[in-house]
C-alpha cells in the first residue's frame, strides 16, 4: 500500500503545536457539552475540539481544528447510543460506524437527508460523520505539502479517530459506510488502512475512476468544481498515473478480500424511487465501475462480497436511505451489534 503522506510542518510549527499541548495539559479541562464554547485538549496528531454544540436530541456536532486541513475548523456530527456521556463514562466505548457523505454535501447530509436518526438498531453505535469538504474526495491532495492543499485522509484516519477515541466514547471497534463520493471514501479507508474498519459498505460509489476516459473525465469535473484546479486533487491522470491507482478501489481490490464488503447501485434508468422520466448519466457510469470491482473482487478472493445491483435507479437519496438499512444487518453483524 502507498505510504500516506504526512503533513510537512515548520520548526515554529512544531514549537508552537508542543506550546499547545502544553497549555491544553495544565488547562481544567470544561465539560463535554457546556456549549459551543467548550475545547477539548489537543490531540497528539495535531486536532483539537474548540466547540460543542447539541443540535438535537442524540446529535451533537463538534468543531475541530485540523493541522492536516492547514488549521482549518471544519465540523463533524455525531449520533449518540443510549448512555453516551463521555464525561461520566470516560472509560466506556462504543462500536463505531462512520458514515461519509458524498460530492457537493456536507457532515450534516446524512441526518437532514435521511431517517438515520430514528433507526432503533443504531441506538447501541456511535455514529461519526464527519466534514470532508464540498469535493476533497477522502484524499491527501497530493501536493498538500507545498500548497496548503487538505490532507483530509489523515484528518480523518489519524487526527479525528484518535480524538474520538480518546475524549468522545469511539471504540475500536469499526465500520465505514458512504455514497457517491463517500462511497468510493469508505472502499479507500477499508483498503488503505488494513484493520481500521471490520467491513466497508458504497452505494452509488465512484468504484473505479480510472475505469475509461469517460470516467476518468467525469471525475475530473468534480475535481475542477467550485473554480478549483483539477490537477490539485491527485495530480495528472497520466503523469501522476501511481497517484491515481492508489485511490482507485479498483486496483485496492485484493486489500478489501478479507473484509465484508458491500456495494450497491443502479444503472441510471428510471427506477421506482424516482420522478417519471427521470435518468442519471452518472450512475450509469458508477454502475460499470461498480460491476467492474465486484469482477475484480471476485478474483482477487474476496471471502465477504455483498452486491445489490438493482437495475432502474438513479443518484439520489431515497435509494442511499433504502441502501443503508439493507446493509445494515451487514455492518453491525461485523461489530458485535446485533441489528
Amino acid at each position: 500500500m502507498p505510504a500516506t503522506k504526512t503533513v510537512l510542518t515548520t520548526s515554529r510549527s512544531r514549537v508552537l503545536l508542543v506550546l499547545a499541548v502544553l497549555l491544553a495539559t495544565l488547562a481544567p479541562t470544561a465539560p463535554a457539552l457546556a456549549g459551543t464554547d467548550a475545547p477539548r485538549p489537543s490531540s497528539p496528531r495535531g486536532a483539537e475540539v474548540v466547540a460543542v454544540t447539541r443540535v438535537a436530541d442524540r446529535q451533537v456536532d463538534l468543531s475541530v481544528r485540523s493541522q492536516a486541513l492547514g488549521g482549518r475548523t471544519v465540523n463533524v456530527r455525531l449520533l449518540t447510543p443510549d448512555g453516551w456521556d463521555p464525561d461520566a463514562r470516560r472509560g466506556q466505548h462504543w462500536p463505531t460506524l462512520w458514515l461519509l457523505h458524498g460530492c457537493c454535501g456536507d457532515y450534516t447530509s446524512w441526518t437532514r437527508m435521511t431517517d438515520v436518526a430514528r433507526t432503533d438498531s443504531l441506538r447501541e453505535v456511535l455514529v461519526v460523520m464527519p466534514e470532508a469538504g464540498w469535493n476533497g474526495w477522502y484524499s491527501d491532495w497530493w501536493n498538500h505539502g507545498e500548497g496548503g492543499d487538505p490532507a483530509w485522509e489523515t484528518f480523518h484516519t489519524k487526527e479525528l479517530r484518535h480524538l474520538l477515541e480518546r475524549d468522545w466514547g469511539a471504540g475500536p471497534n469499526r465500520v465505514v459506510a458512504g455514497l457517491s463520493m463517500g462511497g468510493q471514501g469508505a472502499l479507500l479507508y477499508a483498503a488503505r488502512h488494513p484493520g481500521m474498519f471490520k467491513a466497508t459498505a458504497a452505494y452509488s460509489g465512484s468504484a473505479h475512476p480510472l475505469l475509461d476516459s469517460e470516467s476518468v473525465g467525469r471525475i475530473m469535473g468534480f475535481f475542477a468544481g467550485q473554480g478549483n484546479d483539477p490537477l490539485r486533487v491527485w495530480g495528472d491522470p497520466v503523469a501522476q498515473r501511481a497517484v491515481w491507482e492508489a485511490h482507485d478501489p479498483y486496483f485496492l481490490a485484493k486489500r478489501l478480500r478479507s473484509i465484508p464488503v458491500y456495494l450497491s447501485c443502479g444503472d441510471g434508468t428510471t427506477g421506482p424511487l424516482d420522478a417519471p422520466g427521470a435518468t442519471s448519466a452518472l450512475e450509469a457510469d458508477f454502475n460499470r465501475q461498480n460491476h467492474a470491482l465486484a469482477g475484480e473482487l471476485r478474483r482477487a478472493g474476496a471471502r465477504h462480497l455483498t452486491t445489490n445491483f438493482y437495475g432502474p435507479g438513479t443518484h439520489g437519496w431515497a435509494y442511499w436511505q433504502r441502501e443503508l438499512h439493507t446493509s445494515l444487518p451487514m455492518l453491525l453483524g461485523a461489530l458485535g451489534v446485533e441489528g
